[in-house]
């Protein structure tokens, strides 16, 4: 393989509230905004192919702890947002990793947040729950458990392992 990313940087999502979207992150889980920029009608309109007489949009980085970056969107004018179905091609849900799944949930029930589902542990080890934003964005609120630290010291060596053993079928093309 000649290329390689070097790690994830981040994930967009388009907000109906700047502001909101900032405090909600920021209040709720430690996610401070990092930078901000206002894009000018022009491009929104010929990149982003908004329309509309002075269209904008104004986009936010919000620094996850550990590394990632959450970088908000917010268009005028906007369209309402729309469910979107697991079993549709494209993105479900942004995740974070925790600890202590159970004092989270406590948490972010006091905190109003809408809750999903209650926390429950999967066949591999790890347990997770879900709520959503203030928009509905689905957030998979994940402990990985010892896997944290399994994935932290060892998954350049487990992907290296997996490539040519068990998940050698995924890598193989498909004629």
């Amino acid at each position: 393989m000649g290329m390689s990313v070097r790690s994830f940087s981040h994930v967009g999502i388009t907000v109906s509230d700047f502001h909101k979207a900032v405090q909600f992150y920021w209040e709720v889980f430690g996610c401070p905004l990092v930078g901000v920029a206002d894009t000018p009608p022009e491009r929104v309109r010929t990149f982003f192919g908004v329309t509309g007489e002075a269209p904008s949009c104004k986009i936010g980085w919000i620094r996850v702890p550990g590394g990632g970056v959450l970088e908000i969107f917010h268009f005028a004018p906007k369209q309402p947002a729309e469910p979107i179905p697991w079993n549709r091609v494209g993105l479900t849900h942004i995740s974070f990793n925790v600890r202590n799944l159970d004092r989270w949930y406590d948490y972010l029930v006091r905190k109003g947040v809408e809750i999903v589902s209650r926390p429950e542990k999967s066949p591999r080890g790890h347990s997770f729950f879900f709520v959503r934003d203030f928009d509905g964005n689905l957030i998979e609120m994940m402990d990985l458990g010892y896997m944290h630290y399994v994935l932290d010291w060892l998954g350049p060596l487990g992907g290296w392992l997996f490539r040519r053993g068990m998940y050698r079928q995924y890598y193989e093309s498909h004629g």
